[in-house]
């Protein structure tokens, strides 16, 4: 798979890996961005992955265009691909229906699925997260049930409440805060993807996984309250 090294203004670059996005293009992302912290080349300030390319943002006193798009070229080139890939999944807890899904019954019609049978589908699924943007801690995750896929609203909400889970196309995600949004809401997560009050403010990164937990609205709101007392802990899970 070729990469190509474009300049992004003054003091970042992209390399881009193919036109296509799945899940083998975005490992090379992920691959390439590993080795570059190994490789800790200086003048290097930033990086950011998407479906297909790595932004790289750099101190141009410290490393020049030429030079820095020349290593990345060399490192891209040599990328290999890992059979054995390791997983980090988060488990995340999420009350499909009740008030949090309000589109259910409307994918229901557009699927021909049944309720239990959309649900059984949503949550039997590890999601890769290929990256996050739109909103911070909003994650765009790989690897929706092609049953599953309906397109989004023909008029979006005004505003869609934070936790709320949803599907669009060919995707489904999590709103980390309140929004507007045209994506079809089938449940809400108590957890707080973004959190400024937090260490580490995002919950999630690109590359690891996310697996949905159907839970009871009275589990929403025991979680809920864990959370807000500072008692309640992730379920992550490494394969």
């Amino acid at each position: 798979m070729d990469i190509k090294v474009m300049p992004a203004g003054d003091s970042a670059l992209v390399a881009e890996f193919g036109t296509s996005v799945d899940e083998e293009v975005n490992e090379k992302v992920h691959a390439l961005a590993k080795k570059i912290r190994r490789e800790n080349i200086p003048g290097i300030t930033e990086m950011v992955p998407t479906f297909r390319s790595l932004m790289i943002y750099y101190d141009m006193l410290r490393i020049s265009y030429s030079r820095l798009s020349m290593i990345i070229s060399v490192l891209g080139r040599e990328l290999k691909t890992d059979t054995a890939v390791h997983k980090r999944i988060i488990r995340i807890p999420c009350c499909y229906g009740a008030r949090f899904g309000v589109d259910l019954s409307g994918m229901e019609q557009l699927t021909g699925l049944s309720r239990q049978e959309i649900i059984e589908l949503h949550s039997g699924t590890d999601y890769k997260i290929y990256m996050l943007g739109f909103l911070p801690g909003f994650v765009y995750l790989g690897g929706l049930d092609k049953r599953l896929e309906v397109p989004r609203l023909d008029t979006p909400r005004v505003k869609i409440g934070k936790g709320a889970v949803g599907i669009g196309g060919d995707q489904t995600g999590i709103y980390p805060m309140d929004s507007p949004g045209g994506w079809r809401l089938i449940g809400g997560t108590p957890v707080d993807l973004y959190d400024p009050h937090r260490e580490d403010p995002v919950l999630f990164k690109a590359g690891e996984y996310i697996r949905f937990v159907p839970i009871s609205i009275m589990d929403y709101y025991d979680i809920r309250q864990e959370i807000l007392k500072g008692t309640y802990s992730l379920d992550v899970i490494q394969e």
